[in-house]
């Protein structure tokens, strides 16, 4: 791509006239790189893939193939939701593989947050290899990444599956259209390219999945607890108006237990954390104060409906010095 670094000038995208030139001059600079040739995207459902899925439509058409691969650490529903919206609803070529148990098997008994993170980038890029070999044509990976990605892999805080970890072998030229925003700017520019509201201002979920909110080695149940619980906090956030509101929440299942009693008996369960955050560039980040009632609400439903949990936790922590996820 012409731009493979923001310009210090670059003006902020604040505006649809601002976003409308961006995709003016991305989809002219994405038509002169892939020309002919089919690209591949890893269609995770999340805003980052679903603006660069729109723009690629509108840029090759047919030429793109969106892949939606379940790793097994997807949030509750949502190998369901993105098939619904690109498949049925937006006519996408789409190809969904289920790849939970050769993701899972890879994984268990590692415990490090990075190699964790670069087996799922490296196992990504395997599938994508192997879905790649199937069709003609292919020469080109699209990705999600965004300006966040780098700077965070630059600076050596964390490896991203885009923009760190990828074997070198790797055969296919990348098309990272977005890789110069920040995530507010993403958004506005999915909206003027026709995106439906509840994809655009979805909340952000990191491309490790809940891989980084179950932190150790990861264990299918506490996978599962995590899942649970997250769908749980989205839940109740929706019923209480702050789907929207809060930029991101969630919940993470670390790896240790504390004694606890339920129904007259003792338990070893482990604890929930949940994290309810707000901000525009990522950078930065503010803690979203849940009233003392619905924090209540959790915790008893929490507690109750999540099979391995006996404690519930709330994350106070800004960004810095902490980081948005766990790992």
């Amino acid at each position: 791509m012409a731009n493979d670094r923001r310009p210090d000038d670059m003006v902020r995208i604040t505006t649809p006239e601002l976003a409308d030139a961006f995709i003016e001059e991305q989809i002219a600079a994405l038509q002169e790189q892939i020309k002919d040739k089919k690209v591949l995207l890893a269609l995770s459902g999340g805003v980052d893939s679903s603006v660069v899925a729109a723009m690629l439509i509108k840029a090759i058409g047919q030429q793109l193939v969106c892949v939606h691969v379940n790793h097994g650490l997807l949030r509750k529903g949502e190998p369901e939701q993105v098939i619904e919206v690109f498949q049925n609803q937006m006519k996408a070529n789409l190809i969904y593989v289920d790849a939970t148990d050769r993701f899972l098997d890879k994984l268990a008994g590692v415990d490090d947050p990075e190699t964790k993170r670069k087996i799922i980038g490296g196992e990504f890029i395997e599938v994508f290899a192997e879905e790649a070999r199937k069709l003609d044509g292919i020469e080109f990976l699209a990705q999600g990444t965004i300006w966040p990605d780098i700077l965070e892999s630059e600076a050596g805080i964390k490896a991203h599956h885009n923009a760190g970890g990828l074997p070198e072998d790797m055969t296919f030229e990348l098309v990272e259209p977005v890789k110069i925003l920040f995530k507010d700017e993403v958004r506005i520019v999915g909206e003027r390219l026709g995106l439906p509201a509840n994809m655009v201002y979805r909340q952000p979920f990191p491309g490790p999945g809940l891989g980084v909110r179950c932190p150790g080695a990861i264990t299918r149940d506490r996978l599962e607890a995590v899942r649970e619980s997250d769908a749980i906090l989205r839940e109740e956030f929706a019923k209480n108006g702050l789907e929207g509101k809060v930029w991101q929440y969630f919940t993470v299942v670390p790896d240790f237990k504390s004694t606890g009693v339920k129904d007259g008996k003792r338990t070893f369960d482990w604890p929930c954390i949940i994290r309810a955050i707000n901000t525009t560039d990522v950078m930065e980040v503010t803690v979203e104060h849940l009233s003392d009632e619905l924090i209540d609400h959790l915790v008893s439903r929490i507690t109750k409906e999540v099979p391995g949990i006996n404690r519930v936790l709330f994350d106070y922590t800004p960004k810095p010095p902490a980081t948005v996820e766990y790992e």
